[in-house]
């Protein structure tokens, strides 16, 4: 191939090249349309607390159903479903998520492609912890293990962690691993590492607060433990510290002192979940 070819060779391919990032967006413009038509036609006035208008000549949801449900302009919720190359709002967003019934995947899947990115993760539904989560916190038998969701309250956990922590025996504001640590006497006297774990902790309840910065139950347990634990007022003054820590290291039971490794898992479809789960090991002596 001659200088001059391969020159327009080159030149074609560069022109290529540089139209991929608008055929990528083209092609998420297409896939939300998509995505939207096909949200709207699967429900029912009756799905979403409409009444039926008799026969209709089309499956589904109309725009302008959608719209208002959404509390959003027609205008603007038909321009987004046609794909137009328009700015909307995350609220914007969210409010056509909840209209159109989408679970936690959908959402995020309708995040991405509206904004390329998953949406903040205080706006998802908590889940059900299921059967399935149960057991497999049940199969790591000696191994403490539980679920926190973003706002750090166990929403599940096997018979070693509650060993530990005394979860069963509490209400549901008492299983904030937080107001657990800082508040709680009981496992105050056992919890041994305390001046280690508490701001290492604190710093992951930043990071969390970097992700979801207007998340009220963060906000709120914030403001909660301020006013509850000196500990807490003086270690959030602190510049964040270290990785992501969410156990207690180190608890007394009996003579013995315990240590705990620990490793956090995320479900992918609830990326705001997170399971705790912890590794002991027994040294002789302790605190006595």
């Amino acid at each position: 191939m001659g200088l001059y070819q391969g020159t327009i060779w080159l030149f074609i391919l560069l022109l290529g090249a540089t139209d991929l990032p608008s055929r990528s967006l083209e092609w998420k413009r297409t896939e939300l349309s998509a995505f939207l038509r096909h949200h709207r036609a699967r429900l029912q006035p009756a799905d979403v607390g409409l009444p039926g208008s008799g026969r209709r000549r089309t499956r589904g949801l109309r725009r302008e159903e959608v719209a208002a449900l959404a509390g959003v302009g027609l205008t603007w919720y038909t321009w987004f479903e046609q794909g137009r190359d328009i700015g909307v709002s995350e609220a914007f967003v969210l409010n056509v998520a909840r209209a159109l019934k989408l679970s936690d995947a959908e959402c995020c899947h309708l995040f991405l492609l509206a904004h390329r990115r998953p949406p903040p993760a205080h706006t998802l539904a908590p889940p059900d912890i299921g059967p399935r989560f149960q057991e497999i916190l049940d199969a790591l038998a000696d191994k403490p293990a539980f679920i926190l969701d973003l706002g750090w309250n166990i929403l599940a956990w096997n018979d070693a962690a509650d060993t530990i922590l005394h979860l069963a025996s509490g209400d549901r504001c008492d299983r904030n691993l937080l107001r657990r640590v800082f508040t709680d006497p009981g496992l105050r006297a056992r919890h041994n590492s305390f001046h280690e774990d508490g701001p290492r902790l604190i710093a992951s309840l930043r990071y969390d607060l970097a992700i979801a910065p207007e998340s009220p139950p963060l906000l709120a347990l914030v403001e909660d433990l301020k006013r509850q634990s000196p500990h807490f007022r003086r270690w959030w003054d602190r510049p964040a510290e270290g990785g992501y820590f969410r156990a207690i290291s180190t608890l007394q039971a009996g003579n013995d002192e315990i240590h705990f490794d620990h490793e956090t898992l995320t479900v992918d479809e609830h990326r705001h979940l997170r399971m705790i789960v912890c590794f002991p090991h027994r040294a002789a002596g302790g605190r006595g």
